[in-house]
C-alpha cells in the first residue's frame, strides 16, 4: 500500500487528497481526510499554521504543484503547530457543526429512552393480557393511538436504529420492531387512522402463540427438525385461539392467523395467495419477514439490514405484495439504519437515521481515529453535497476496533421520531 508523504502548503491543489495530523475540532472541515475541491479549502488549510501537510498519492486526482524558485530557495519560515483563531469564519462553521451534532445526540437519547419505555410497557401488557385481559386491550389500543397519531399526521418521518439498552426483552422488541415498521408502510399508502389502529394492535400482539413453544426449541441454535418446524408453524392457529378469547379486533386477529402467510402461496398455515390474505396481514408479514431475517429467532447471527432487504427484493420477492414491497423498500432506502457504510473520501459510517421521505441521505455516525465514542462525529448527507455512499460493508470486512466504535448492538431495533421540534418523544 503506498505511503502519505508530506508537501508544502505552497503544492498544495485541487485534486490532492490530504490528512491533517490535527485533532478533529482543531481544523473547519468536517473529516481529517479527504480530497480537496477547491481553492477556498486550499485558503482554509493554508490558515491552519501548518508548515507542510500529508498527502495520499494513491487517492489524489493530481502530483502536487511544482515549487517555484522562490519557495526552493527560501521556504517558508514554519508557522507554530496551532488551531485557526476563534474569530476565523471556517472554525465558527465548525464549532456550528459540533453544536448540530450535540443536539442530534440529545436527540438521539431521547428517543432511545422512549422506545425502552415503549417496549417495557408492551412487555407488562403481554405479561399481563391473560390475567387482566380487558385492561390490557386497552392499554394497548392507547399506546397504538399514540404511536398512529404521531406517525401517520407528521410532516417527517425520522427512523433511528437503537442500541441495546432493553435487558435482552427479545420478544418484545420484535414486537414492537413489527409494529413500528408496519406503521411505516401504513403512513405510506395513508391508511385511515382507525384501520392502522387495528393493525397495529394485531401486530403487537401476532406473536402471542409463542409463548406455547417450548423455550428449548426457540432457544435451539442448530436447524429445527420437520417436527419442531410444524410446532413452531402451531403458533398461529394458537394465537388466533388465544386472540379470540382474549376479544381482540377481528382485524387483528386476522393478522395473528394470516401473518406467516406469504404472496405466493408458500406460507403458512393455510397456504392462502395473493390477495386472498387481508392487507393488514400482508403489511405485518413483510415487517415480521424483515426482522427476522435481521434479527433470527434463536439468535444466530442476523443479516445486514442491507442484506436482509437486498434477500427480499432479489430472490423472495414473490413472497410479499410487490406494491407493498415497493413501499418499505422505498421507506427504508438503499441503506437502512444499521448497515455499515463506506463514504466517497475512504470513510467509515453507520447508518443512524434516515428521514422517510428522503431515505437516500441518510445521518451516519462516522469512525474518526482521534475523536472518543460518545463524541462521535455525525454526517447529516443532505448537507453535504460533495460526499456519497459508495457500497454497504458486512461487519466482517470491517476492522474490529471500528465495528464496535460504530456498532456494538447485537439486534437491529427501529422507533420512529414523529415529534415537530419542541414536542416530547413518542411514547
Amino acid at each position: 500500500m503506498p505511503e502519505t508523504q508530506d508537501i508544502l502548503l505552497e503544492q498544495l491543489q485541487v485534486g490532492l487528497y490530504v490528512h491533517l495530523d490535527l485533532k478533529w475540532f482543531e481544523h473547519p472541515f468536517a473529516f481529517s481526510h479527504f480530497k480537496i475541491k477547491s481553492q477556498e479549502q486550499i485558503h482554509q488549510l493554508r490558515s491552519l499554521g501548518l508548515s507542510k501537510i500529508r498527502i495520499d498519492p494513491a487517492l489524489s486526482d493530481v502530483q502536487p504543484a511544482a515549487l517555484t524558485a522562490e519557495a526552493t530557495a527560501s521556504p517558508a519560515p514554519a508557522a507554530a503547530h496551532k488551531a485557526p483563531a476563534p474569530e476565523s469564519p471556517e472554525l465558527a462553521a465548525k464549532r456550528a457543526m459540533m453544536e448540530r451534532m450535540r443536539q442530534q445526540r440529545e436527540n438521539a437519547a431521547r428517543i432511545e429512552h422512549a422506545f425502552v419505555d415503549t417496549a417495557r410497557a408492551m412487555k407488562e401488557m403481554e405479561k399481563n393480557v391473560f390475567a387482566r385481559p380487558a385492561e390490557s386491550l386497552q392499554k394497548a389500543s392507547e399506546m397504538i393511538g399514540k404511536i398512529a397519531d404521531s406517525i401517520l399526521s407528521a410532516p417527517d418521518l425520522a427512523i433511528h436504529v437503537m442500541g441495546d439498552r432493553t435487558g435482552g426483552e427479545e420478544i418484545y422488541l420484535h414486537s414492537l420492531n413489527v409494529t413500528m415498521l408496519s406503521m411505516m408502510i401504513a403512513r405510506d399508502i395513508k391508511l385511515p387512522r382507525e384501520v392502522a389502529s387495528a393493525m397495529g394492535v394485531g401486530s403487537m400482539f401476532h406473536d402471542l402463540g409463542v409463548r406455547n413453544i417450548p423455550d428449548k426449541v426457540l432457544t435451539k441454535t442448530e436447524p429445527w427438525t420437520h417436527s419442531e418446524q410444524n410446532l413452531y408453524e402451531t403458533h398461529c392457529a394458537v394465537g388466533t385461539e388465544m386472540g379470540q378469547q382474549l376479544k381482540f379486533p377481528a382485524a387483528a386477529v386476522a393478522i395473528v392467523r394470516d401473518h406467516h402467510e406469504m404472496y405466493d402461496g408458500s406460507g403458512y398455515p393455510r397456504h392462502l395467495k395473493g390477495e386472498e390474505i387481508g392487507v393488514l396481514a400482508r403489511i405485518v408479514g413483510i415487517a415480521n419477514y424483515y426482522d427476522r431475517l435481521c434479527n433470527p429467532v434463536n439468535g444466530t447471527p442476523g443479516l445486514t439490514p442491507h442484506e436482509a432487504l437486498s434477500l427480499m427484493f432479489a430472490k423472495n420477492r414473490g413472497k410479499f405484495d410487490p406494491k407493498l414491497l415497493q413501499v418499505f423498500i422505498r421507506c427504508l432506502g438503499v441503506y437502512p439504519p444499521g448497515t455499515i457504510v463506506q463514504l466517497s473520501n475512504g470513510a467509515t459510517g453507520m447508518v443512524a437515521t434516515i428521514n422517510t421521505e428522503k431515505p437516500n441521505k441518510p445521518e451516519l455516525v462516522v469512525y474518526e481515529a482521534g475523536v472518543p465514542r460518545e463524541d462521535a462525529i455525525m454526517v447529516d448527507m443532505a448537507l453535504e453535497s460533495d460526499l456519497n455512499i459508495v457500497r454497504a460493508v458486512k461487519p466482517s470486512q470491517v476492522p474490529k476496533e471500528i465495528y464496535a466504535y460504530l456498532s456494538p448492538r447485537k439486534r437491529v431495533s427501529y422507533y420512529f421520531d414523529a415529534t415537530k421540534p419542541g414536542q416530547g418523544a413518542t411514547g
